[in-house]
Protein backbone atom coordinates (compact mmCIF):
# COMPACT_ATOMS: atom_id res chain seq x y z
CA UNK A 1 0.00 0.00 0.00
CA UNK A 2 2.67 2.50 0.72
CA UNK A 3 3.72 2.18 -2.78
CA UNK A 4 0.82 2.96 -4.48
CA UNK A 5 0.45 6.14 -2.04
CA UNK A 6 4.08 6.59 -3.16
CA UNK A 7 3.17 6.44 -6.77
CA UNK A 8 0.22 8.41 -6.59
CA UNK A 9 2.35 11.08 -4.86
CA UNK A 10 4.65 10.80 -7.76
CA UNK A 11 1.72 11.30 -9.72
CA UNK A 12 0.30 14.37 -8.31
CA UNK A 13 3.98 16.22 -8.12
CA UNK A 14 4.43 15.66 -11.79
CA UNK A 15 0.99 17.25 -12.61
CA UNK A 16 1.94 20.24 -10.57
CA UNK A 17 5.16 20.67 -12.05
CA UNK A 18 3.97 19.67 -15.59
CA UNK A 19 1.35 22.53 -15.00
CA UNK A 20 3.47 24.62 -13.28
CA UNK A 21 5.83 24.83 -16.67
CA UNK A 22 2.98 25.22 -19.08
CA UNK A 23 2.48 28.06 -17.51
CA UNK A 24 5.76 29.31 -17.72
CA UNK A 25 5.99 28.84 -21.28
CA UNK A 26 1.91 30.81 -21.80
CA UNK A 27 3.97 33.90 -20.82
CA UNK A 28 3.34 36.96 -23.46
CA UNK A 29 6.90 37.54 -25.35
CA UNK A 30 7.64 40.95 -27.27
CA UNK A 31 8.70 38.98 -30.66
CA UNK A 32 5.04 37.20 -30.54
CA UNK A 33 3.51 40.87 -30.61
CA UNK A 34 3.16 41.93 -34.50
CA UNK A 35 3.33 46.07 -34.93
CA UNK A 36 0.18 47.15 -36.53
CA UNK A 37 1.21 49.70 -39.56
CA UNK A 38 4.44 50.10 -41.67
CA UNK A 39 7.37 50.39 -40.06
CA UNK A 40 9.00 53.69 -38.50
CA UNK A 41 11.77 55.14 -40.68
CA UNK A 42 14.49 57.04 -37.74
CA UNK A 43 16.13 60.00 -39.61
CA UNK A 44 19.43 60.26 -39.93
CA UNK A 45 21.47 61.90 -36.87
CA UNK A 46 22.44 65.40 -37.16
CA UNK A 47 25.90 65.91 -38.98
CA UNK A 48 28.80 66.89 -36.15
CA UNK A 49 31.57 69.63 -35.93
CA UNK A 50 34.57 67.70 -34.34
CA UNK A 51 37.25 70.68 -32.94
CA UNK A 52 40.40 69.32 -31.88
CA UNK A 53 40.57 69.99 -27.99
CA UNK A 54 43.23 72.01 -28.69
CA UNK A 55 41.45 74.51 -30.39
CA UNK A 56 38.96 75.01 -27.73
CA UNK A 57 41.36 75.29 -24.87
CA UNK A 58 43.24 78.39 -26.71
CA UNK A 59 40.50 79.95 -27.59
CA UNK A 60 38.17 81.45 -24.96
CA UNK A 61 34.13 81.19 -25.41
CA UNK A 62 33.53 84.29 -24.08
CA UNK A 63 35.26 87.33 -25.02
CA UNK A 64 36.54 89.28 -21.93
CA UNK A 65 34.76 92.25 -21.62
CA UNK A 66 36.56 95.90 -21.79
CA UNK A 67 37.08 97.30 -18.66
CA UNK A 68 34.81 100.34 -18.28
CA UNK A 69 36.89 103.67 -18.68
CA UNK A 70 37.01 105.16 -14.90
CA UNK A 71 35.88 108.95 -14.33
CA UNK A 72 38.47 111.09 -13.13
CA UNK A 73 37.36 114.44 -11.79
CA UNK A 74 39.68 117.43 -13.10
CA UNK A 75 42.09 118.84 -10.24
CA UNK A 76 41.76 122.19 -9.69
CA UNK A 77 44.29 124.40 -8.99
CA UNK A 78 45.02 125.62 -5.47
CA UNK A 79 43.24 129.12 -4.98
CA UNK A 80 45.53 131.75 -4.44
CA UNK A 81 45.31 134.52 -1.38
CA UNK A 82 44.22 137.19 -3.71
CA UNK A 83 41.17 135.27 -4.75
CA UNK A 84 37.83 136.40 -3.15
CA UNK A 85 36.39 133.58 -1.13
CA UNK A 86 32.81 132.31 -2.06
CA UNK A 87 29.95 134.12 -0.25
CA UNK A 88 27.75 131.86 1.76
CA UNK A 89 24.15 131.31 0.06
CA UNK A 90 21.58 133.45 1.27
CA UNK A 91 19.03 131.55 3.85
CA UNK A 92 16.30 130.21 2.66
CA UNK A 93 13.18 131.76 2.24
CA UNK A 94 11.08 131.30 5.86
CA UNK A 95 7.57 129.57 4.36
CA UNK A 96 4.27 131.78 4.42
CA UNK A 97 2.65 130.67 7.66
CA UNK A 98 0.13 128.23 7.64
CA UNK A 99 -3.56 129.45 7.11
CA UNK A 100 -5.59 130.40 10.35
CA UNK A 101 -7.76 127.77 11.33
CA UNK A 102 -11.59 128.50 10.08
CA UNK A 103 -13.97 129.71 13.01
CA UNK A 104 -15.95 126.60 14.65
CA UNK A 105 -18.87 125.73 12.69
CA UNK A 106 -22.19 126.54 14.46
CA UNK A 107 -23.86 123.78 16.55
CA UNK A 108 -27.11 122.73 15.09
CA UNK A 109 -29.78 121.85 16.60
CA UNK A 110 -30.80 118.11 16.69
CA UNK A 111 -33.11 116.45 14.28
CA UNK A 112 -36.65 115.60 15.62
CA UNK A 113 -35.61 111.67 14.40
CA UNK A 114 -32.48 111.82 16.19
CA UNK A 115 -34.18 112.91 19.23
CA UNK A 116 -36.88 110.16 18.82
CA UNK A 117 -33.40 107.75 18.72
CA UNK A 118 -32.11 109.10 21.46
CA UNK A 119 -35.16 109.05 23.38
CA UNK A 120 -35.62 105.22 22.91
CA UNK A 121 -31.81 104.46 23.87
CA UNK A 122 -32.58 106.79 26.89
CA UNK A 123 -35.54 104.68 27.77
CA UNK A 124 -33.86 101.26 27.12
CA UNK A 125 -31.05 102.24 30.02
CA UNK A 126 -33.40 103.58 32.55
CA UNK A 127 -35.16 100.22 32.21
CA UNK A 128 -31.60 97.97 32.05
CA UNK A 129 -30.74 100.14 35.52
CA UNK A 130 -34.00 99.58 37.03
CA UNK A 131 -33.71 95.55 36.17
CA UNK A 132 -30.19 95.78 37.50
CA UNK A 133 -30.86 97.57 40.36
CA UNK A 134 -33.35 95.12 41.89
CA UNK A 135 -31.09 92.37 41.31
CA UNK A 136 -29.07 91.00 44.46
CA UNK A 137 -25.24 91.38 43.75
CA UNK A 138 -24.29 88.65 46.73
CA UNK A 139 -26.68 86.04 45.58
CA UNK A 140 -25.83 85.42 42.17
CA UNK A 141 -23.43 82.72 40.75
CA UNK A 142 -19.88 83.47 39.20
CA UNK A 143 -21.69 83.20 35.94
CA UNK A 144 -24.34 85.75 37.25
CA UNK A 145 -21.74 88.04 38.47
CA UNK A 146 -20.11 88.41 35.58
CA UNK A 147 -23.57 88.58 33.62
CA UNK A 148 -24.29 91.10 35.67
CA UNK A 149 -21.06 93.33 35.44
CA UNK A 150 -21.11 93.10 31.79
CA UNK A 151 -24.59 94.84 31.61
CA UNK A 152 -23.13 97.44 33.56
CA UNK A 153 -20.47 98.56 31.01
CA UNK A 154 -22.53 97.94 28.27
CA UNK A 155 -24.55 101.06 29.99
CA UNK A 156 -21.76 102.93 30.77
CA UNK A 157 -20.51 102.23 26.78
CA UNK A 158 -23.94 103.38 25.45
CA UNK A 159 -23.96 106.55 27.41
CA UNK A 160 -20.48 107.51 26.05
CA UNK A 161 -21.58 106.27 22.58
CA UNK A 162 -24.87 109.16 23.32
CA UNK A 163 -22.66 111.81 24.30
CA UNK A 164 -20.48 111.20 20.68
CA UNK A 165 -23.74 111.13 18.54
CA UNK A 166 -22.97 107.81 17.40
CA UNK A 167 -26.98 106.74 18.39
CA UNK A 168 -26.60 103.47 16.27
CA UNK A 169 -23.85 101.81 18.29
CA UNK A 170 -25.40 102.85 21.50
CA UNK A 171 -28.67 101.69 21.36
CA UNK A 172 -27.30 98.11 20.02
CA UNK A 173 -25.21 98.71 23.45
CA UNK A 174 -28.21 99.96 25.46
CA UNK A 175 -30.48 97.05 23.84
CA UNK A 176 -27.13 94.19 25.14
CA UNK A 177 -27.54 95.97 28.48
CA UNK A 178 -31.45 95.89 28.85
CA UNK A 179 -31.90 92.51 27.43
CA UNK A 180 -28.71 90.82 29.92
CA UNK A 181 -30.43 92.76 33.24
CA UNK A 182 -33.63 91.41 32.06
CA UNK A 183 -32.37 87.84 32.05
CA UNK A 184 -30.81 88.38 35.80
CA UNK A 185 -33.99 89.53 37.05
CA UNK A 186 -35.86 86.40 35.89
CA UNK A 187 -33.24 83.78 36.31
CA UNK A 188 -33.44 84.38 40.08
Amino acid sequence: MTSERSKAFVALMMAVLLAAGGAACAKANASAIVPEGPPLQVPEPPSRIIVPVEELVSTPLVPDPEPAPVAVAPRTPPRSATEPKPQPAPPPVAAAPPPTPAEPRALRPALPANLEGERTVRDMLARAARDIGRVEYTRLSADGRAQYDQSKRFSAQAEQALKERNLIFAATLADKAATLAAELLGGR
